[in-house]
Protein backbone atom coordinates (compact mmCIF):
# COMPACT_ATOMS: atom_id res chain seq x y z
CA UNK A 1 0.00 0.00 0.00
CA UNK A 2 1.31 3.65 -0.21
CA UNK A 3 1.46 5.15 3.03
CA UNK A 4 -1.69 7.55 3.93
CA UNK A 5 -1.45 10.20 5.67
CA UNK A 6 -2.34 10.80 9.35
CA UNK A 7 -1.07 14.01 10.84
CA UNK A 8 1.85 16.22 11.50
CA UNK A 9 4.78 14.16 9.78
CA UNK A 10 3.03 10.86 10.39
CA UNK A 11 1.83 8.61 8.05
CA UNK A 12 0.15 4.89 8.04
CA UNK A 13 2.51 2.62 6.25
CA UNK A 14 2.24 -1.17 5.47
CA UNK A 15 4.18 -2.23 8.46
CA UNK A 16 1.43 -0.63 10.65
CA UNK A 17 -1.21 -2.57 8.65
CA UNK A 18 0.84 -5.66 9.29
CA UNK A 19 1.44 -5.02 12.92
CA UNK A 20 -2.77 -4.45 13.25
CA UNK A 21 -3.41 -7.54 11.67
CA UNK A 22 -0.86 -9.61 13.60
CA UNK A 23 -1.24 -8.20 17.25
CA UNK A 24 -5.04 -5.86 17.26
CA UNK A 25 -6.98 -6.88 14.72
CA UNK A 26 -8.39 -9.84 16.84
CA UNK A 27 -8.15 -8.42 19.70
CA UNK A 28 -9.69 -5.82 19.97
CA UNK A 29 -13.18 -5.13 21.00
CA UNK A 30 -15.79 -3.88 17.88
CA UNK A 31 -16.60 -0.68 19.57
CA UNK A 32 -14.13 1.88 21.58
CA UNK A 33 -13.51 5.17 23.41
CA UNK A 34 -10.66 6.53 23.32
CA UNK A 35 -11.08 8.80 26.86
CA UNK A 36 -8.23 10.83 26.39
CA UNK A 37 -7.66 12.61 23.39
CA UNK A 38 -6.54 16.22 22.16
CA UNK A 39 -8.44 17.88 19.13
CA UNK A 40 -8.43 21.66 18.86
CA UNK A 41 -8.13 24.08 15.39
CA UNK A 42 -4.79 25.66 14.84
CA UNK A 43 -7.08 28.43 13.95
CA UNK A 44 -6.84 29.32 18.28
CA UNK A 45 -3.13 29.13 18.39
CA UNK A 46 -2.85 32.91 19.75
CA UNK A 47 1.09 32.70 20.12
CA UNK A 48 3.65 30.42 18.07
CA UNK A 49 5.65 27.53 19.21
CA UNK A 50 9.54 28.88 19.42
CA UNK A 51 12.47 26.95 18.53
CA UNK A 52 13.71 27.53 22.63
CA UNK A 53 10.27 25.58 23.77
CA UNK A 54 10.52 22.91 20.90
CA UNK A 55 14.06 21.72 22.70
CA UNK A 56 12.64 22.39 25.98
CA UNK A 57 10.54 19.16 26.01
CA UNK A 58 9.66 16.75 23.54
CA UNK A 59 5.77 16.83 23.39
CA UNK A 60 5.95 20.73 22.34
CA UNK A 61 7.84 18.70 18.91
CA UNK A 62 4.76 16.36 18.32
CA UNK A 63 1.76 18.14 19.50
CA UNK A 64 0.57 19.97 16.59
CA UNK A 65 -3.16 20.89 17.00
CA UNK A 66 -5.28 18.31 15.06
CA UNK A 67 -9.05 19.63 13.73
CA UNK A 68 -12.17 17.20 14.07
CA UNK A 69 -12.12 16.68 10.17
CA UNK A 70 -8.63 14.95 10.73
CA UNK A 71 -9.35 13.58 13.51
CA UNK A 72 -12.46 11.48 12.57
CA UNK A 73 -10.43 10.41 9.55
CA UNK A 74 -7.30 9.31 11.45
CA UNK A 75 -9.36 7.17 13.65
CA UNK A 76 -10.96 5.28 10.43
CA UNK A 77 -7.25 4.83 9.44
CA UNK A 78 -5.42 3.31 12.06
CA UNK A 79 -8.92 1.58 13.58
CA UNK A 80 -10.24 0.37 10.65
CA UNK A 81 -14.08 -1.61 11.37
CA UNK A 82 -14.44 -0.65 14.53
CA UNK A 83 -16.81 2.02 15.87
CA UNK A 84 -14.88 4.62 17.42
CA UNK A 85 -15.92 7.47 19.69
CA UNK A 86 -13.85 9.82 21.78
CA UNK A 87 -13.84 11.89 25.29
CA UNK A 88 -12.02 14.75 23.47
CA UNK A 89 -10.43 17.96 24.86
CA UNK A 90 -7.96 20.61 23.63
CA UNK A 91 -4.55 21.12 24.09
CA UNK A 92 -4.17 23.14 27.61
CA UNK A 93 -2.03 25.53 26.61
CA UNK A 94 -2.08 29.16 27.40
CA UNK A 95 -0.88 30.19 23.82
CA UNK A 96 -4.26 28.73 22.33
CA UNK A 97 -7.58 30.54 22.79
CA UNK A 98 -9.09 28.63 25.28
CA UNK A 99 -12.72 29.70 25.48
CA UNK A 100 -12.98 29.59 22.18
CA UNK A 101 -11.37 26.75 21.55
CA UNK A 102 -14.01 25.00 24.31
CA UNK A 103 -16.58 26.37 22.07
CA UNK A 104 -15.45 25.36 18.66
CA UNK A 105 -15.14 21.47 20.29
CA UNK A 106 -18.09 21.30 21.90
CA UNK A 107 -19.91 22.15 18.74
CA UNK A 108 -17.37 19.93 16.69
CA UNK A 109 -17.90 16.74 19.45
CA UNK A 110 -21.78 16.82 19.18
CA UNK A 111 -21.59 16.79 15.55
CA UNK A 112 -20.33 13.29 15.76
CA UNK A 113 -21.69 12.08 18.78
CA UNK A 114 -18.47 12.58 20.57
CA UNK A 115 -18.08 14.56 24.13
CA UNK A 116 -15.60 17.21 25.52
CA UNK A 117 -14.12 18.24 28.60
CA UNK A 118 -13.62 21.98 28.90
CA UNK A 119 -10.12 22.93 29.29
CA UNK A 120 -10.10 25.06 32.58
CA UNK A 121 -8.12 27.97 34.24
CA UNK A 122 -7.97 27.97 37.72
CA UNK A 123 -9.13 31.92 37.94
CA UNK A 124 -12.38 31.28 36.06
CA UNK A 125 -15.42 31.36 38.42
CA UNK A 126 -18.29 29.32 39.15
CA UNK A 127 -20.34 31.03 36.18
CA UNK A 128 -17.98 30.56 34.37
CA UNK A 129 -18.03 26.97 34.91
CA UNK A 130 -21.45 26.45 35.13
CA UNK A 131 -21.76 27.79 31.24
CA UNK A 132 -19.00 25.37 30.38
CA UNK A 133 -20.63 22.30 31.97
CA UNK A 134 -24.54 23.28 29.93
CA UNK A 135 -22.84 23.45 26.40
CA UNK A 136 -24.26 20.40 24.39
CA UNK A 137 -22.03 17.47 24.95
CA UNK A 138 -19.68 18.58 27.46
CA UNK A 139 -19.36 16.03 30.04
CA UNK A 140 -16.20 17.28 32.16
CA UNK A 141 -13.49 19.58 33.02
CA UNK A 142 -9.47 19.37 31.74
CA UNK A 143 -7.30 20.96 34.53
CA UNK A 144 -3.98 21.48 33.65
CA UNK A 145 -1.19 22.75 35.97
CA UNK A 146 0.63 25.08 33.15
CA UNK A 147 -3.03 26.97 33.04
CA UNK A 148 -2.40 28.92 36.23
CA UNK A 149 0.01 31.47 34.68
CA UNK A 150 1.82 31.93 31.20
CA UNK A 151 5.75 31.29 31.10
CA UNK A 152 6.75 30.75 27.59
CA UNK A 153 9.95 29.79 28.42
CA UNK A 154 8.88 26.22 30.10
CA UNK A 155 5.73 24.31 30.60
CA UNK A 156 6.96 23.06 34.02
CA UNK A 157 6.86 26.40 35.89
CA UNK A 158 3.80 25.36 38.03
CA UNK A 159 4.97 21.78 37.99
CA UNK A 160 5.47 21.31 41.66
CA UNK A 161 1.93 22.78 42.20
CA UNK A 162 -0.68 21.65 44.60
CA UNK A 163 -3.46 20.02 42.42
CA UNK A 164 -6.02 22.14 44.11
CA UNK A 165 -3.81 25.69 43.14
CA UNK A 166 -5.23 24.32 39.85
CA UNK A 167 -8.11 22.51 40.42
CA UNK A 168 -9.38 24.76 43.11
CA UNK A 169 -12.12 24.23 45.39
CA UNK A 170 -14.46 26.38 44.17
CA UNK A 171 -14.67 25.15 40.59
CA UNK A 172 -14.84 21.27 42.30
CA UNK A 173 -17.89 22.27 43.61
CA UNK A 174 -19.63 23.36 40.94
CA UNK A 175 -18.10 19.78 39.40
CA UNK A 176 -19.31 18.12 42.05
CA UNK A 177 -22.50 19.03 42.07
CA UNK A 178 -22.91 18.59 38.27
CA UNK A 179 -21.03 15.20 38.99
CA UNK A 180 -18.84 15.64 36.25
CA UNK A 181 -15.81 13.92 34.88
CA UNK A 182 -12.38 15.70 35.71
CA UNK A 183 -9.91 14.59 33.74
CA UNK A 184 -6.60 15.00 36.43
CA UNK A 185 -3.05 15.57 35.31
CA UNK A 186 -1.18 15.01 38.37
CA UNK A 187 1.47 17.70 39.36
CA UNK A 188 4.92 17.11 40.64
CA UNK A 189 8.35 15.67 38.80
CA UNK A 190 7.91 12.38 41.39
CA UNK A 191 4.56 12.19 39.60
CA UNK A 192 1.69 9.95 41.75
CA UNK A 193 3.60 8.78 44.23
CA UNK A 194 4.73 12.21 45.34
CA UNK A 195 3.04 12.22 49.30
CA UNK A 196 1.22 15.44 48.41
CA UNK A 197 -0.59 14.49 45.60
CA UNK A 198 -1.89 10.95 47.23
CA UNK A 199 -3.05 13.33 50.03
CA UNK A 200 -4.71 15.70 47.35
CA UNK A 201 -6.32 12.79 46.15
CA UNK A 202 -7.87 11.81 48.91
CA UNK A 203 -9.04 15.13 50.36
CA UNK A 204 -10.75 15.56 46.91
CA UNK A 205 -12.55 12.23 46.87
CA UNK A 206 -13.48 12.86 50.53
CA UNK A 207 -14.89 16.69 49.74
CA UNK A 208 -16.36 15.69 46.38
CA UNK A 209 -17.40 12.46 46.19
CA UNK A 210 -19.47 12.83 42.77
CA UNK A 211 -16.81 14.16 40.84
CA UNK A 212 -15.53 11.37 38.69
CA UNK A 213 -12.57 11.32 38.80
CA UNK A 214 -10.28 9.86 36.34
CA UNK A 215 -6.39 9.82 36.67
CA UNK A 216 -4.32 10.62 32.87
CA UNK A 217 -2.00 8.45 32.34
CA UNK A 218 -2.18 5.91 34.92
CA UNK A 219 -0.49 9.06 36.85
CA UNK A 220 2.06 9.59 34.49
CA UNK A 221 3.26 5.70 35.97
CA UNK A 222 5.25 5.24 33.02
CA UNK A 223 8.22 3.14 34.59
CA UNK A 224 7.66 0.06 36.52
CA UNK A 225 9.14 1.91 39.67
CA UNK A 226 6.55 4.77 39.24
CA UNK A 227 4.01 2.47 38.76
CA UNK A 228 4.96 0.30 41.63
CA UNK A 229 5.56 3.29 44.01
CA UNK A 230 1.83 4.96 43.24
CA UNK A 231 -0.63 3.01 42.22
CA UNK A 232 -1.66 0.33 45.00
CA UNK A 233 -2.44 3.76 47.09
CA UNK A 234 -5.35 4.14 44.66
CA UNK A 235 -6.56 0.52 44.87
CA UNK A 236 -9.10 0.91 47.80
CA UNK A 237 -11.38 3.87 46.31
CA UNK A 238 -13.17 2.59 43.79
CA UNK A 239 -14.06 5.71 42.46
CA UNK A 240 -10.95 6.48 41.20
CA UNK A 241 -10.07 5.90 37.68
CA UNK A 242 -7.15 5.88 35.58
CA UNK A 243 -6.84 6.01 31.73
CA UNK A 244 -4.29 4.47 30.08
CA UNK A 245 -2.91 7.46 27.56
CA UNK A 246 0.82 7.34 26.59
CA UNK A 247 1.61 4.41 28.60
CA UNK A 248 4.14 2.13 26.40
CA UNK A 249 4.99 -0.11 29.29
CA UNK A 250 3.41 -3.62 29.87
CA UNK A 251 4.27 -3.87 33.19
CA UNK A 252 2.76 -0.48 34.70
CA UNK A 253 -0.13 -1.45 32.59
CA UNK A 254 -0.13 -4.67 34.79
CA UNK A 255 0.63 -3.45 38.05
CA UNK A 256 -2.70 -0.67 37.28
CA UNK A 257 -4.84 -3.83 36.51
CA UNK A 258 -3.57 -5.80 39.79
CA UNK A 259 -4.48 -2.52 41.67
CA UNK A 260 -7.54 -1.18 39.99
CA UNK A 261 -8.96 -4.04 37.99
CA UNK A 262 -10.01 -3.90 34.47
CA UNK A 263 -13.38 -2.04 35.68
CA UNK A 264 -11.65 1.17 36.72
CA UNK A 265 -9.42 1.49 33.28
CA UNK A 266 -9.99 3.56 30.67
CA UNK A 267 -8.33 3.66 26.64
CA UNK A 268 -7.11 6.80 26.11
CA UNK A 269 -4.53 7.23 23.24
CA UNK A 270 -3.13 10.83 23.90
CA UNK A 271 -3.31 11.46 19.98
CA UNK A 272 -2.31 13.44 18.10
CA UNK A 273 0.81 12.72 20.03
CA UNK A 274 0.82 9.40 19.43
CA UNK A 275 0.66 8.72 15.69
CA UNK A 276 4.13 9.40 16.49
CA UNK A 277 6.49 6.01 15.17
CA UNK A 278 8.50 4.66 17.14
CA UNK A 279 9.22 2.86 20.76
CA UNK A 280 10.36 3.79 24.10
CA UNK A 281 13.14 2.24 26.24
CA UNK A 282 13.21 2.67 30.00
CA UNK A 283 16.31 2.82 32.47
CA UNK A 284 14.81 2.44 35.94
CA UNK A 285 12.36 5.79 36.49
CA UNK A 286 13.83 7.28 33.38
CA UNK A 287 12.58 6.96 29.58
CA UNK A 288 13.73 7.25 26.09
CA UNK A 289 11.74 8.10 23.28
CA UNK A 290 12.97 6.35 19.86
CA UNK A 291 11.57 7.26 16.20
CA UNK A 292 12.20 8.03 13.23
CA UNK A 293 11.94 12.03 12.84
CA UNK A 294 15.32 14.06 13.09
CA UNK A 295 13.37 16.14 15.86
CA UNK A 296 15.55 18.11 18.96
CA UNK A 297 14.93 15.07 21.67
CA UNK A 298 15.66 12.12 18.99
CA UNK A 299 19.50 12.49 19.07
CA UNK A 300 20.15 8.65 19.95
CA UNK A 301 19.18 7.21 16.41
CA UNK A 302 18.47 3.33 15.89
CA UNK A 303 19.65 1.17 12.53
CA UNK A 304 17.33 2.11 9.25
CA UNK A 305 16.42 -1.58 9.67
CA UNK A 306 14.84 -1.09 12.88
CA UNK A 307 13.56 1.83 12.71
CA UNK A 308 11.78 0.44 9.39
CA UNK A 309 10.23 -2.06 11.96
CA UNK A 310 8.97 1.08 13.76
CA UNK A 311 4.66 1.34 14.44
CA UNK A 312 2.33 3.91 15.84
CA UNK A 313 3.04 4.88 19.87
CA UNK A 314 -0.77 4.18 20.11
CA UNK A 315 -0.56 0.69 18.35
CA UNK A 316 2.73 -0.02 20.93
CA UNK A 317 0.45 0.94 24.13
CA UNK A 318 -2.47 -0.93 22.69
CA UNK A 319 -0.08 -4.15 22.63
CA UNK A 320 1.44 -3.43 25.85
CA UNK A 321 -2.64 -3.55 27.23
CA UNK A 322 -2.96 -6.76 25.78
CA UNK A 323 0.42 -8.18 27.15
CA UNK A 324 -0.86 -6.92 30.24
CA UNK A 325 -4.55 -8.87 30.29
CA UNK A 326 -2.47 -12.01 28.85
CA UNK A 327 -0.04 -11.84 31.99
CA UNK A 328 -3.00 -11.45 34.53
CA UNK A 329 -5.05 -14.11 32.84
CA UNK A 330 -7.64 -11.38 31.77
CA UNK A 331 -8.88 -13.15 28.43
CA UNK A 332 -12.59 -13.10 29.15
CA UNK A 333 -13.94 -10.39 26.45
CA UNK A 334 -15.84 -8.60 28.87
CA UNK A 335 -12.62 -7.70 30.26
CA UNK A 336 -11.05 -6.44 27.10
CA UNK A 337 -14.58 -4.70 26.60
CA UNK A 338 -14.47 -3.13 29.87
CA UNK A 339 -11.20 -1.13 29.18
CA UNK A 340 -11.58 -0.09 25.52
CA UNK A 341 -15.40 0.91 25.74
CA UNK A 342 -17.51 -0.10 28.57
CA UNK A 343 -16.15 1.80 31.42
CA UNK A 344 -16.44 5.09 29.83
CA UNK A 345 -19.55 4.48 28.52
CA UNK A 346 -20.91 3.65 31.30
CA UNK A 347 -19.86 6.85 33.11
CA UNK A 348 -20.52 8.58 30.06
CA UNK A 349 -24.28 7.49 30.49
CA UNK A 350 -24.20 8.51 33.84
CA UNK A 351 -23.27 12.47 33.34
CA UNK A 352 -25.89 12.92 30.52
CA UNK A 353 -29.04 11.26 33.02
CA UNK A 354 -27.84 13.85 35.49
CA UNK A 355 -27.92 16.30 32.75
CA UNK A 356 -31.22 15.61 30.88
CA UNK A 357 -33.19 15.13 34.12
CA UNK A 358 -31.26 17.94 35.87
CA UNK A 359 -33.29 21.05 36.88
CA UNK A 360 -32.47 24.88 36.00
CA UNK A 361 -28.57 25.53 36.05
CA UNK A 362 -27.84 26.38 39.89
CA UNK A 363 -24.68 27.69 41.37
CA UNK A 364 -23.13 25.50 44.64
CA UNK A 365 -22.22 28.57 45.89
CA UNK A 366 -22.29 32.66 45.48
CA UNK A 367 -22.70 32.89 42.00
CA UNK A 368 -19.39 34.27 40.30
CA UNK A 369 -17.53 33.08 43.41
CA UNK A 370 -13.45 32.74 43.05
CA UNK A 371 -11.11 30.59 44.30
CA UNK A 372 -10.91 31.06 47.97
CA UNK A 373 -9.66 27.72 49.42
CA UNK A 374 -11.38 26.44 52.54
CA UNK A 375 -9.34 25.26 55.74
CA UNK A 376 -7.97 22.27 55.41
Amino acid sequence: MNPLPLHHVWDYRDVDCAFWREHLEGWLPARLIDAHTHVMHPRFRRAPMTEAMRRQYWVNEVLEPIDAVTADRCLRTVLPGRAVTCVAFGIPDLDFDLDAGNAWLAEACAERGWHSLAVIRPQWTQSDTVRLLDRPGVIGLKPYYSLISSHRETRDAHLEASVFDFLPHHILEVANDRGAWVTLHVPKAARLGHPDNLRDIADLRRRYPKVILVIAHLGRCYSEAHARDALPALAEDPGIFCDTSAVLNPVSHRVALECLGPKRILYGSDNPIFYMRGRRQYDGRAYLNRTNYPFHFNRERESPEIEGRYTLYMYEDMRAIKQACADLGLTARDDVEAIFHDNAARLIGTIVERKSVSASPRLPGPPGRRAASPPR
